[in-house]
């Protein structure tokens, strides 16, 4: 659920990273903050413990304008990528606006890829979502990466409903952005229809 802030006139979204572990979800999120203007981004923030981390920043997109005279500034998160890890998932999960999926396309991650989905849709459930009515997106990373199935395969296993989806090397930048601003572009859609 989006925050408002009237005294900044700003529109608070939040936007999780959801995948397996080393899939890529962490890189994502280190290469928006690299390449976004300091002016724009708060600190990345790093919660690590002894076996675990989650990484968050907020940032400014100047780009995206305004509704209804309000800034809108989202608050990237990933999610610790091994299951085990479940009560902190579901704790990143509160109040989220927009889900990037990111899908590690090498063909020994499947099974991981579609553990990880299936958890993603019980947690938000726990909270009282449905990713088929939330702003979402699906990311296919590590393309650069010998060993990765097709796309049309990696889309039948993780994309059934047609989400939007990009090909992405999170390591070089490679469709970051394009995932990104899907999925932020699909809030701000929501955020109109007054949700």
């Amino acid at each position: 659920m989006s925050f408002i802030n009237y005294a900044s006139r700003e529109i608070n979204c939040k936007i999780v990273y959801y995948g397996p572990g080393l899939c890529g979800k962490t890189t994502n999120l280190q290469y928006v903050y690299q390449m976004t203007a300091p002016e724009a981004k708060g600190k990345m923030i790093s919660l690590a413990t002894e076996t675990e981390r989650t990484l968050f920043f907020d940032f400014l997109p100047l780009a995206l304008g305004e509704i209804r005279g309000f800034k809108t500034r989202f608050h990237l998160y990933t999610v610790p990528g091994q299951v085990f890890y479940d009560a902190s998932r579901k704790l990143i999960l509160k109040g989220v606006d927009g889900v990037v999926f990111v899908a590690d396309s090498q063909e020994e991650r499947m099974d991981a890829n579609i553990e990880s989905l299936e958890n993603l849709r019980f947690n938000l459930k726990e909270q009282g979502y449905d990713l088929d009515k939330l702003p979402y997106v699906v990311q296919y990373n590590k393309r650069d990466l010998p060993g990765v199935l097709a796309v049309d395969e990696l889309r039948r296993e993780l994309n059934p409903t047609g989400v939007p989806d990009f090909d992405a090397c999170a390591a070089t930048g490679e469709g970051v952005f394009e995932t990104l601003k899907a999925v932020a572009k699909l809030i701000l859609i929501d955020l109109k229809k007054g949700r």
